[in-house]
């Protein structure tokens, strides 16, 4: 074939070798999260266990090659909910029913208004420190958080819409408290030496699946304006050298999915105009659809394809994913392209259904393939 590139590695994110975020809890942090809940240990007490996991995770990382390090989300039960917990103005409350995914249904529990919405004192701050201090010269500590747009689906599900009405009765004020709130998260995650923000989006993925949008009445290109609205508008005026990139994918439990479809929907309003500086991207299977979509990338932004599963431990055919990655390259430039899995292995504390040695083998072969083409 004739991909020979070699053009370097990159000094800044995202990486030719890359990572979505986050990671299998190990078994010593699941017995600890259990025995936290069943009141048999502290809070001081599971935070030990945590950081001691995440010491060691971050050390496995390193060790690996990855040159962005996070906290694999160990502190987290969800992806996203935790961090919307963790704002001002929410509260965590239980539901009659999860989200629903192919085969599977998760726990019922959503994230609801008590009211104002503010992002003064988030704890992720605090979580994002610990894993600062063992950035380096050559690794960086990055933050991943759910977008401000899967925020605002969150409070637009059937279950919180009477709520969120009656607080914000104008859906412009939910807008801008929603953008003001992440950065005032945003700007204190800087000072604590932050220079590499991901914004987690499943809404993308919905959308682009005719059905589900069905399901959950929404017009496909005025909710696509609407999410791509909160979204800009947060990360409007942030730092310079803060780099704000997305990932999107269609749904990660427990090694299932929740929706399909490729990118046409929506590639002109996600990839033209949301201002960002990468997209880390699901391509992992043909639910995702083909490439042609990429070339509505803005020319200044960059693609991480998610060629590789983390929903299974078997590793893809290696010569396969350089065909795809030659394919991609007719749309988005092979300088401005890098290769991870199409999402984390554990989007909730579950985790995919997979082995921590399977996990650790296929990053390595990312590595390996990204080493193969990018040197």
């Amino acid at each position: 074939m004739g991909l020979e590139v070699k053009t370097g590695n990159r000094s800044v994110a995202p990486f030719r070798f890359d990572n979505v975020g986050s990671f299998l809890r190990p078994e010593k942090l699941k017995k600890a999260r259990a025995s936290f809940a069943e009141g048999k240990l502290s809070e001081k007490e599971l935070q030990k266990v945590e950081d001691e996991c995440i010491v060691d995770l971050i050390q496995k990382q390193k060790e690996l090659g990855l040159q962005a390090i996070t906290d694999g989300e160990f502190r987290r039960s969800w992806w996203h909910l935790d961090f919307m917990w963790g704002l001002n103005g929410v509260k965590k409350e239980a539901i009659a029913q999860g989200y629903v995914f192919n085969d599977e249904e998760t726990r019922a529990e959503t994230a609801r208004l008590t009211g104002k919405i503010s992002g003064d004192n988030h704890p992720f701050v605090e979580h994002f420190s610990f894993v600062q201090q063992y950035a380096t010269e050559d690794v960086i500590a990055r933050q991943t958080i759910p977008a401000p747009a899967q925020f605002l689906a969150e409070l637009q599900r059937p279950e919180n819409e009477e709520i969120t009405n009656q607080i914000y009765p104008n859906i412009d004020e939910l807008v801008a408290d929603i953008a003001k709130a992440y950065q005032t998260v945003i700007l204190d995650l800087y000072d604590a030496g932050c220079r590499n923000l991901q914004l987690d989006d499943c809404t993308w993925g919905m959308l682009v699946d005719s059905k589900a949008a069905q399901q959950i009445g929404v017009s496909v290109e005025g909710t696509a304006e609407l999410f791509l609205r909160v979204n800009n508008l947060t990360v409007e005026n942030l730092p310079e050298d803060l780099v704000v990139t997305t990932h999107v994918c269609r749904g990660n439990y427990r090694s299932t999915w929740a929706s399909s479809g490729g990118y046409d929907p929506i590639a002109n309003t996600l990839f033209a105009k949301e201002n960002v500086s990468a997209y880390y991207l699901e391509f992992d299977t043909e639910r995702a659809g083909d490439f042609s979509p990429l070339q509505h990338v803005s020319d200044n932004k960059l693609v991480v394809l998610g060629l590789f599963s983390s929903k299974v431990g078997e590793l893809e055919d290696k010569e396969t994913i350089k065909a795809r990655i030659e394919e991609a390259a007719q749309y988005v430039d092979i300088e401005r392209l890098c290769i991870s899995p199409q999402c984390g292995f554990a989007s909730t504390e579950e985790g995919n259904i997979l082995t921590e040695d399977q996990q650790w083998n296929k990053l390595r072969f990312i590595k390996e393939v990204a080493d193969e083409i990018w040197g």
